[in-house]
């Protein structure tokens, strides 16, 4: 029997087993069994070919990718966010590759990929689907380009394919500290109650893994997909937007509806509606913070600013440093900042100083005597 069909009987076993505390134990085993075989399925072992136009280099201060079922807007999306033609047509699977354009806003540059329509069963392999969602992994956002009319019914199909694979979409990583030891045996404690899982289902599903020497502490509520997530480790907890396209075809109290809806905007390509929104919220979720440099006894350097972010590398005054060279932190002694962060201005400050969007800094170094 192949990964395939041992997926769809471990599947088929969980939608028809009763959800209630006597079979917790068992669907806890079949969820840890599916997630192994999964995991091998996607990531399968030995040498493979690597397809054409989905190694697309990392460009900008952010990578942002559009997924979305065939002929639902991405590629009149990408033409109208960025300068790149991507081919547009009224039939489906148009873009067969994936095709990088970059968005100019507030001084940044964000790089957009449009990817190929995801057909269901994308994550057992069907059409093009591991490549797409490869690709989505290495994403700081992910746009689920949705139409108006089918947006839920799709949201819900998207969000399943994705979650097979491993994407977690607006959610944090489980609050569960995990250490494989060498010897000791299982040792469970949490700082909650616990109403998903005890010691008996963790050590079922440990013995799945072959982990019998581990320290876990569960500092939330978890659930048995939590647990599971947190053993695997190769889980991605990506932001994303819900965008809702071709609004001109539903009525405006189903727009203002689906617009109230959380990280969720409503836009139509074709009558270019609420483009400018679109590019706000992706500022937003980004969380990008623009740091202008000022060298002493001049005027700010306005024209190419850092561009920070809270999901990687943090927006101090340390990581500004690195961003403008290596060994800069090195020679720091101090900074001055102009902005919003600071009391006054300017402030003198150190390193861990957090920065704020569209702050000034001056970098002064460590005087070195010439020997």
């Amino acid at each position: 029997m192949g990964l395939i069909e041992k997926i769809k009987d471990i599947e088929f076993e969980i939608s028809r087993t009763q959800k209630n505390k006597a079979t917790e134990f068992h669907v806890g085993q079949l969820k840890a069994k599916l997630a192994k075989y999964r995991t091998q399925l996607l990531e399968p072992t030995g040498k493979t070919g690597k397809s054409e136009g989905f190694e697309v280099m990392r460009y900008g201060s952010a990578r942002i990718s559009m997924i979305g079922f065939p002929s639902v807007g991405k590629s009149t999306l990408l033409t109208s966010l960025t300068n790149t033609k991507s081919q547009v047509a009224a039939y489906e699977f148009t873009t067969l590759t994936c095709i990088p354009g970059v968005i100019h806003y507030k001084d940044a540059k964000i790089q957009l990929l449009d990817l190929p329509g995801i057909i269901e069963g994308a994550a057992h392999g069907k059409g093009r689907g591991r490549q797409v969602i490869a690709v989505g992994k290495s994403s700081d956002l992910i746009l689920m380009v949705l139409e108006a009319q089918k947006g839920e019914e799709q949201k819900k199909k998207l969000t399943r394919e994705l979650e097979m694979v491993g994407i977690r979409l607006n959610r944090n990583s489980p609050n569960i500290n995990f250490t494989v030891m060498k010897t000791g045996g299982v040792k469970f404690n949490s700082t909650c109650k616990l109403s998903h899982l005890d010691l008996p289902l963790v050590r079922a599903i440990l013995h799945d893994y072959k982990i019998f020497n581990c320290d876990i502490l569960i500092k939330e509520d978890a659930t048995v997909d939590d647990f599971i997530d947190i053993l695997e480790g190769n889980r991605k907890y990506i932001k994303c937007l819900y965008v809702y396209n071709k609004i001109d075809t539903i009525s405006i109290e189903d727009i203002d509806e689906i617009a109230r809806r959380p990280d969720s905007v409503v836009i139509s390509c074709n009558m270019n509606l609420n483009m400018d929104f679109l590019l706000e919220r992706i500022w937003e979720k980004l969380s990008l913070v623009r740091v202008y440099t000022k060298k002493r006894g001049a005027y700010p350097d306005f024209s190419d600013p850092l561009i920070l972010t809270t999901e990687r590398g943090g927006v101090t005054v340390q990581a500004s440093c690195e961003q403008i060279h290596r060994d800069l932190v090195k020679d720091f002694k101090f900074a001055f900042v102009w902005g919003k962060s600071s009391k006054f201005s300017p402030q003198r400050v150190g390193l861990s100083h957090q920065l704020s969007d569209e702050d000034v800094i001056q970098i002064i170094k460590v005087s070195r005597k010439q020997h």
